[in-house]
């Protein structure tokens, strides 16, 4: 999963990005409001945690934009403000969840979890795609009641493509959202093509069928044959 922190104390904003990290998430980081409007124009998240707060902005005016993007991202307002107010005017403009600080990083990473289930499964832990069983809690994936074993890239590849079904994913997108934005830098995303071989190969081979769709010259598609 990949998360957006515009947080401004960059001593904050480090500890939720390492500690995310250490939990498996793609993290990208802004301090202040150019950035963060710069980056959500640039890339999808699936969650945004965000400082009502910042230097040069407003946090609340990030939520506005992205709401007249449609961006599909989660959201989680977090600040030192404790007011009813901030509360309300937060969630009305769009905002799925208020945290204030100081917080716990775990809480925060149970409501980013619950907070995705919601969004993207419906509530569930257990994403169920015909033979295909995945429990996010997890990261375990079966095939007809029988375990895979995937790498942490097959597993989120596995999930994104699952949490995408019947949309055409390029190559750059699948890139970008299993490595970060950094991953721009690379000259070609080719290296995809293997990634996404051994996932079809480990689920085809547990008697899954093929539902890993070329889309030749642009991505891939995962659908129901």
């Amino acid at each position: 999963m990949k998360v957006l922190i515009v947080e401004d104390e960059k001593d904050l904003a480090d500890s939720i990005v390492s500690y995310l990290k250490d939990n498996g998430y793609i993290c990208d980081s802004a301090l202040e409001f150019s950035g963060a409007d710069l980056m959500i124009n640039l890339y999808q998240y699936d969650c945004i945690i965000v400082d009502i707060t910042l230097p040069d902005g407003s946090g609340l005016d990030i939520i506005r934009n992205l709401k007249k993007m449609h961006s599909s991202a989660g959201i989680i307002i977090i600040s030192a403000k404790n007011s009813l107010d901030d509360r309300i005017n937060g969630l009305d403009i769009g905002a799925d969840d208020y945290l204030t600080k100081p917080f716990h990083l775990a809480e925060l990473n149970a409501r980013i979890k619950a907070l995705i289930r919601r969004r993207q499964f419906a509530g569930d832990d257990d994403v169920i795609f015909n033979e295909i069983r995945i429990i996010t809690s997890e990261r375990r994936v079966f095939v007809n009641d029988k375990p895979v074993d995937l790498t942490k890239k097959e597993f989120d590849l596995l999930l994104y493509l699952i949490s995408n079904k019947n949309h055409v994913l390029t190559k750059e997108t699948i890139a970008e959202h299993l490595w970060g934005s950094q991953i721009d830098l690379v000259d070609s995303f080719e290296f995809i093509y293997s990634h996404v071989k051994n996932l079809r190969k480990k689920l085809v081979q547990k008697d899954a069928k093929d539902y890993i769709k070329t889309v030749y010259g642009i991505g891939y598609r995962f659908e129901e044959e």
